[in-house]
Order: C-alpha cells, then sequence, then structure tokens
C-alpha cells in the first residue's frame, strides 16, 4: 500500500495531544483561499523555487532536461512554464533553493519514521497524527497506517473537512482514537465562497459524530476578512450546540490566522490572496471566544 505524502514531522506539538508525529498528505477536494500548506492541495509532485537560497552553483542548470534553469549572465534565472516536475534540479540543489512536494511512499517507509517516536508518545499523551491536505482523499492509505499503528500500540487522530459521505468515511472514523474537523465557515454559501465546497455534508457528518461516541473536537480558522466576524462565530457555536455534541465533542478551538504560507505561495510562483493578512490580536480574539461561549460550549483559542 503506497500514498502520496509532502512530508512527516516529528516532535509535533499542535496537532493534537502531547507529543505527536504529523503525517502530511497531499491532495485536498477543498482549495481554501488562505491554505497554508499550499503545496498540499494538488495530487501530484511541484516543485519549489525558493531564490533567496540560491548560492549560484548552477548545477540545476546542468542537471535540468528541459532547461528551464538558465544562467544568465552571473544570475540563475527558473523558467516555471518550462518545468516538467522531475525533481533532478531538487536533487542536486544542496542549498535547498529548490525542492519538491510529493512522494510515494509505503506504509512501512512511514512506519519506519514513526516507530522511531514511539517512546515519546505514551509518556506525553501524544500519538500519531494524519493532516493534509486531506486525509480522506486517500482513505485506504490512512487506514493502512492506522491499522500499522494501533498494533504497535499507537493512538491515531486525524484532521480533516470532514467533507465526504458519511457511508464512506465510517471504517476509517471507527478505527480512530481521535477527530479533529474543521468547520470554517456557518453559512453554506459564504463556505462555497472561500473554500469551493458548501458545508452542508460538513454539518451532516458533525452530527453522525456526536452520536457515533468516538471523541472529536471542531476547529475554526480565524481568517481575517473571512471567517473572523462575530456572527459566523455565534452561528457555528449556535450550529455545535444544537447538534447534541456536548457527549463527546471535547471542545470549540479557534485557531489565530497562520501567515507563514505566504514562502510557499512564493516558491510556487502562486498568488497568495492573504498576503497582507495579519494574526488577530490577543483582545480581538478574546471577544469572538466570548461570542462562541455565549452558546455554552467549551472553547479553547489554538
Amino acid at each position: 500500500m503506497e500514498g502520496m505524502i509532502t512530508e512527516i514531522e516529528r516532535f509535533a506539538l499542535n496537532d493534537g495531544p502531547g507529543i505527536r508525529t504529523t503525517v502530511f498528505f497531499k491532495g485536498c477536494n477543498m482549495h481554501c483561499a488562505w491554505c497554508h500548506n499550499p503545496e498540499t492541495i494538488h495530487t501530484g509532485r511541484e516543485l519549489h523555487h525558493y531564490a533567496g537560497k540560491c548560492i549560484g552553483c548552477y548545477k540545476c542548470v546542468y542537471a535540468c532536461p528541459c532547461k528551464a534553469h538558465k544562467r544568465i549572465g552571473n544570475e540563475h534565472r527558473f523558467f516555471p512554464n518550462l518545468c516538467v516536475r522531475c525533481g533532478k534540479c531538487a536533487s542536486v540543489c544542496y542549498a535547498g533553493a529548490m525542492a519538491v512536494s510529493g512522494e510515494k511512499v509505503s506504509v512501512q517507509k512511514v512506519m519506519e519514521e514513526i516507530l522511531q517516536d514511539k517512546p515519546y508518545y505514551s509518556g506525553s499523551g501524544g500519538g500519531v497524527t494524519l493532516s493534509g491536505g486531506e486525509v480522506l482523499c486517500q482513505q485506504a492509505f490512512a487506514e493502512a497506517i492506522v491499522d500499522a499503528c494501533h498494533e504497535e500500540g499507537i493512538q491515531v487522530g486525524v484532521e480533516t473537512n470532514l467533507s465526504f459521505p458519511w457511508e464512506q468515511i465510517v471504517p476509517l472514523v471507527e478505527k480512530l482514537d481521535l477527530i479533529m474537523c474543521d468547520l470554517k465557515l456557518d453559512d453554506a454559501e459564504a463556505h462555497k465562497k472561500w473554500t469551493g465546497v458548501g458545508n452542508e455534508r460538513i454539518k451532516e457528518n458533525i452530527r453522525h459524530l456526536a452520536q457515533s461516541g468516538k471523541p472529536f473536537l471542531v476547529r475554526t480558522p480565524l481568517i481575517p476578512r473571512a471567517t473572523d466576524s462575530e456572527e459566523n462565530i455565534r452561528g457555528i457555536a449556535a450550529f455545535l450546540k444544537g447538534a447534541d455534541t456536548e457527549h463527546t465533542m471535547l471542545y470549540y478551538e479557534l485557531l489565530n490566522f497562520n501567515p507563514l504560507g505566504d514562502t510557499k505561495y512564493k516558491s510556487l510562483h502562486k498568488k497568495n490572496p492573504f498576503a497582507d493578512a495579519k494574526p488577530l490580536l490577543a483582545d480581538r480574539i478574546g471577544s469572538l471566544k466570548a461570542a462562541a461561549e455565549e452558546a455554552g460550549i467549551p472553547v479553547r483559542v489554538g
């Protein structure tokens, strides 16, 4: 069993409880305008160009079979329109100016990374988190990793947009120890505008989760001009209260805007619609947290 991933992050502290190893799946059925991992959206390999790291060795010029790298005077120039994403330039770029996102890996290879940190999981209440991209786009691969982790006594959580038919995802949900799902906007049309997908199925699946007995939490990223209104946060909190989530939902989490994706957009030669956006200030987040708490549900800020 193989799947496409972008990276495996060890000692992750923000992807669930305790010390964790996070496996980032490549490919997503949404296209959130603010995505801070833009390299995980498309399913195929992608090439990053970090121009500031270039040391002018010109090894990429000689390695590239399609002449996408050129030496013009004493300057290196990269022409993305000529690139076929073979990755040969990245393999010889020791400075890291060229890098590939997307690697086909086996479950065994993933487990080799995970097992290196096994002693830290039990002591910290941690484990493995499957993230993305969207894990449910490669559900069979995800299930195989969960099974392999459970054979080693390792707990597994998933970060997901939950926007797939419930009947399809039940086999994976039943295996998981924790589900961390997003509900970005309360209004279905606004959700579709900003992510490319409506939220009707997500809300339906949250109702199913509430009845499943599986521990889960719901998150909303606080995106300036998109999701950070009190109306939106109140609406989501009211929905969660009405969905009878108090028995299995651990809490509702508000995540401050993450601006670190801008470098990735530039490296992929893509436009970042939120390049000028800044994280919310503490008093603003406090107001949004208070608005959510009006619904009588537990709320945290991440």
